[in-house]
């Protein structure tokens, strides 16, 4: 595949430029759907993160419709290792958003769902029977709480965009886990995994479809190609400079990645999780 240059003109845009969820999706216009596409595909293709939102609420049948979504996804074991907690008080948004530097969207959608990695309920069980649970101390169980709630979202955010609702994840929520704890009265044992704005797009949102990197860079036949990937990295810098051309900015994806994991100070905090964790009632053994 080949990428397309750093420096592109807008003229050279206008030729590009996809026009299918598909080719949006890998900013390639020469992309066909395949003859088993059909409307969950195509919704899935098209999710995008959204950062301007409408004040207009989101119904309470609304929400229920998206726990039952996120509950309808995989869970190991059926231990359902997770709970979330919907926020739509603007006083707490706005400190969970002051949480989560001061990113605006929190505050302006009508809705933060905040998704937890959640033992206390198992432990709760235990404790009223009595019964050992030395099994959720270890490593594996936080795996479970924080896998299970992130496939959970990931259907809300499926079934919300099927709606016509616009979602975008908050990682960094996870920058103040203990304060977010105390606001959100968490229990020992429960940990905030992420936040998922919720809520009707602005009409001037214009939120896009970004670019992944090529299929050929995470999938891997049988054993792992490492060697491979230098190439298939370099078109992928080619193809999301001239998405980001299209809307006039100037980024490399090279350099945001490598900046993001510069240093333990560039986590704004996440690199003090473990202690966080294990503050927080995960003894991670």
């Amino acid at each position: 595949m080949v990428g397309f240059p750093v420096s592109v003109t807008i003229a050279d845009i206008a030729d590009i430029a996809p026009r299918t969820a598909l080719q949006q999706r890998y900013w390639d216009a020469a992309l066909t759907e395949p003859a088993q596409w059909n409307p969950i595909l195509e919704a899935l293709h098209t999710h995008r993160s959204v950062r301007r939102y409408l004040p207009d609420p989101v119904a309470d049948e609304t929400l229920d419709v998206l726990v039952s979504s996120a509950q309808s996804a995989a869970t190991s074991s059926n231990l359902q290792a997770w709970s979330v907690v919907a926020v739509r008080d603007p006083a707490r948004k706005a400190r969970l958003a002051a949480l989560a530097g001061d990113q605006a969207h929190i505050v302006e959608a009508p809705v933060l769902l905040v998704w937890l990695a959640d033992f206390a309920r198992v432990r709760q069980l235990a404790d009223d029977r009595g019964a050992p649970i030395e099994g959720a101390d270890y490593l594996e169980s936080s795996y479970i709480g924080f896998i299970d709630a992130a496939l959970a979202a990931q259907n809300a955010v499926t079934a919300a965009e099927s709606l016509g609702l616009g979602t975008v994840f908050i990682g960094a929520l996870r920058n103040k886990p203990e304060e977010v704890a105390a606001e959100l009265g968490l229990p020992p044992h429960v940990f905030a995994v992420f936040g998922l704005v919720v809520g009707h797009p602005h009409p001037d949102a214009d939120a896009q479809i970004k670019p992944r990197l090529p299929r050929a860079a995470v999938l891997h036949h049988e054993t792992y190609d490492l060697p491979v990937q230098r190439d298939h990295v370099d078109a992928y810098e080619g193809r999301i400079a001239a998405f980001y051309a299209a809307q006039h900015l100037e980024h490399s994806w090279i350099s945001r990645v490598l900046d993001r994991l510069a240093s333990g100070a560039r986590l704004n905090g996440r690199d003090r999780l473990k202690e966080s964790l294990i503050r927080l009632g995960f003894p991670l053994r």
